[in-house]
């Protein structure tokens, strides 16, 4: 399988992903430099977290007008598949390639910590080796991570299955006190309705390697590698 890594002026969690993809997957990964108008015949694209442009405006308010995201739209509206994970989630938002968009946290203040977050749906590239119910540890870090979508995007959410991940705390108790960022209904990850673009702000490619004491992202990962072997094989 071949993943693009697209990088920003800012991006700084780029290489990480390409560390877990490469080294710990033994996936090919090419990165794909912002004002690069060809994805290189990618099979799936990440856009990592960061501070893509500084952050000036908004969060990934500039980047999605970036030469790559032309390119990234096009893949995604013919059903490629694209993973954004925080700055990368705020971008697909302003690109308006996912619903809603990624505030403030309550707080205004950045926010660096381990989160516990749990599967909602395995129906998704991105939770395809989760079960419902799945407790997952994923660090954040983010100053802007606050989901926020309409109650009618929200109803739209429900009834498609579109909701990935919602925080919790270590016993898979979803609660106004282990919303990680205020986030409505402690949303941390959504897929789009053909469910071929994901979003969410946890990192898991900061929690994929044995190093680090932590390898509940490694699932994440390879959920992606089953059910994309599993989809060419059935077509």
């Amino acid at each position: 399988m071949k993943f693009g890594v697209v990088v920003f002026p800012g991006s700084n969690c780029d290489h990480d992903m390409i560390y877990v993809l490469k080294k710990k997957l033994g996936q090919e990964v090419v990165a794909l430099w912002h004002k690069d108008t060809h994805l290189q015949d990618v099979d799936f694209v990440v856009l990592p977290g960061g501070f893509s442009y500084g952050d000036y405006l908004r969060s990934g308010a500039i980047a999605r007008f970036s030469p790559i995201m032309e390119q990234v739209i096009a893949f995604a509206q013919k059903g490629g598949y694209v993973l954004g994970i925080c700055n990368g989630f705020q971008i697909l938002c302003e690109a308006h390639l996912l619903p809603g968009a990624l505030l403030h946290n309550p707080s205004h203040r950045f926010i660096c910590q381990n989160a516990y977050i749990t599967s909602i749906t395995n129906n998704s590239l991105v939770t395809a080796a989760t079960t419902p119910g799945k407790v997952l540890k994923i660090p954040i870090a983010h100053g802007e991570g606050r989901y926020y979508a309409s109650e009618k995007t929200l109803d739209l959410l429900r009834q498609n299955d579109q909701i990935l991940f919602k925080y919790c705390d270590a016993n898979g108790n979803i609660s106004p006190e282990s919303n990680a960022n205020g986030s409505v209904e402690n949303i941390a990850g959504i897929c789009n309705e053909n469910r071929n673009v994901f979003g969410m702000m946890p990192h898991p490619e900061r929690a994929a390697d044995q190093e680090l004491g932590n390898v509940d992202g490694q699932l994440i990962f390879e959920g992606i590698l089953q059910a994309f072997s599993q989809t060419c094989t059935n077509h």
